[in-house]
């Protein structure tokens, strides 16, 4: 499982480095089209955050 979770983490900080871009262009320019891109990318992450305390707990009771 450990190596699930690790794949799982990295592909969060893929989708996070991805969209620095633009958060810049929404913050500085008001880009409303980087904004739905924002959200889009937010709502990724939170499915993968998601898979990444299931793939956790799954592990703990594994162990148990």
């Amino acid at each position: 499982m450990k190596i699930m979770t690790q794949e799982l983490i990295t592909q969060l900080v893929t989708v996070l480095t991805d969209v620095q871009t633009d958060v810049e262009k929404f913050d500085t320019k008001g880009n409303k089209a980087a904004g739905t891109r924002i959200r889009k990318a937010m709502q990724t992450v939170k499915g993968l955050a998601q898979d990444v305390r299931v793939a956790v707990s799954e592990a703990n009771k594994a162990k148990a």
